[in-house]
């Protein structure tokens, strides 16, 4: 007879408690303790075949190794036919890792993993617990209607999807979600922490005796963070954040951890009817094709990540019609507005306290890269005075509240960027080290925000 045990997790961050009580002392949530039965059983292996047989580690016992007898070599990654996914992962699909996937509802996390299990030359096998088998079908007929690799089970209990994964022998296999999964060794239902860290607990298990990479859809609370406990994170290789706006078309895909590479890459995904467009180049679409010459927009170079942007910067200034002006900021920190404004005010002399000012980034992003500091400047600028800005000029540097321009990092790759893309002029701080090599394009250097306002409107 199994031994039965009762304990209290904490629904919200999956502390743990030998006793009911009314607030939890690591996350202060009041009212989320719940009890939950836990039933240990003996647990059984799975066999995939004879290359990939699951061995119990009972019988291997680790030795110490010199770090100089553990061999280095590079394993081949896995290639998921999808660049913008393979650049965050670091090049592709380490086999035997365990990626989580979290984001909004119905941002597309579905769509994506199904789109590329649709699309990958290896035997894929995609488990959904919440769609049926005719349900995920009218959805890939949508995006790629054939495909002789992708392998559909709708089942939640892990013990018949190892028997599947037994049978079929697939080379890559996608959950969606965790949080519908159960097992049978543990008497909770499917979304508790017990169940969810048990799921996981023999799906990493699994990965890495067969080294067979698992690519795991995660749900997401209210404040934005992956639901479940928090050691869901820190048991999984890999965890990626798919982010965006359902009102935009845009979607990112970003690396919050990644034991295979680096964080600081990002993938970008446009959403049409027929699924997830990879977006290589997304400077020209940020930016609008306008022919006409409009004050108040300028060209701003950023950085996400690794990945260098031009954004497009548009800036409306008009005479406040009550007493008290307004400061609205979509996409930009609205403090930060407020700060530049009243370093043009101080600094540059120009009367912009009885102004309403509006700022917009286009594409419906969200930037904090200070590098935009001075392209926020020049729009304002062309706003107040209403003359346009050439626009095949550029800005990338940050303003300081003496009204200095302020060197920003990895400026070559952003001139580099702004040549490739055609401008002609970037205008960047005076105290920038630029490396010893010849550029395409005009670089104009200022100090203060006087040389900006001369610069342009002389």
């Amino acid at each position: 007879m199994a031994k039965t045990k009762t304990t209290f997790f904490c629904q919200n961050c999956g502390s743990q408690y030998s006793k009911w009580q009314g607030q939890c002392t690591s996350c202060k949530e009041w009212n989320t303790i719940a009890e939950e039965v836990i039933q240990k059983a003996e647990k059984v292996t799975w066999e995939v075949g004879e290359a990939k047989k699951a061995v119990s580690s009972r019988s291997r016992v680790a030795k110490p190794l010199k770090i100089s007898e553990i061999n280095s070599s590079a394993e081949a990654r896995m290639n998921t036919q999808n660049g913008e996914l393979n650049r965050v992962l670091g090049g592709g699909l380490v086999p035997g890792s365990l990626t989580l996937l979290g984001g909004e509802p119905g941002i597309g996390k579905s769509t994506l993993m199904l789109q590329i299990a649709l699309q990958l030359p290896y035997k894929t096998l995609y488990v959904s617990g919440e769609e049926s088998a005719t349900q995920i079908k009218m959805r890939a007929e949508r995006i790629h209607p054939d495909s002789e690799n992708c392998y559909i089970l709708t089942e939640t209990k892990t013990q018949n999807i190892f028997r599947n994964i037994a049978e079929m022998e697939p080379d890559i296999v996608v959950i969606d979600s965790i949080q519908t999964l159960h097992t049978d060794y543990i008497e909770s239902s499917a979304g508790s922490i017990s169940q969810i860290r048990e799921t996981t607990t023999e799906l990493i298990k699994f990965a890495k005796e067969t080294a067979t990479p698992v690519i795991l859809i995660g749900h997401i609370t209210k404040d934005g963070n992956i639901a479940g406990p928090k050691i869901l994170e820190h048991m999984v290789d890999t965890v990626l954040q798919f982010e965006g706006d359902r009102n935009h078309i845009y979607r990112i895909l970003r690396a919050n951890k990644n034991r295979f590479g680096s964080t600081n890459e990002l993938g970008i995904y446009e959403m049409q009817g027929s699924g997830l467009r990879e977006v290589a180049n997304p400077s020209e679409i940020l930016i609008s094709k306008n022919e006409e010459d409009l004050s108040g927009t300028a060209i701003a170079s950023t950085l996400e990540g690794m990945r260098p942007l031009m954004i497009e910067i548009q800036a409306l200034v008009s005479t406040a019609v009550y007493g008290t002006p307004q400061r609205s900021a979509t996409g930009y920190n609205a403090k930060r507005l407020n700060m530049i404004l009243a370093v043009l005010e101080k600094r540059a002399g120009f009367k912009l306290g009885a102004k309403d000012v509006f700022l917009n980034v286009t594409g419906g992003i969200s930037v904090d890269d200070p590098a935009i500091d001075l392209a926020v400047v020049a729009a304002v600028l062309s706003s107040n005075v209403d003359i346009a800005i050439d626009k095949r000029m550029c800005f990338a540097a940050e303003i300081g509240l003496a009204g200095e321009v302020r060197p920003v990092t990895r400026v070559d790759q952003r001139i580099l960027e702004a040549e490739k893309l055609g401008f002609e002029t970037i205008i960047i701080s005076k105290y920038c080290k630029l490396p010893k090599e010849t550029y395409g394009i005009q670089i104009v250097k200022v100090a203060k925000v006087h040389d900006v306002v001369k610069h342009l409107f002389a």
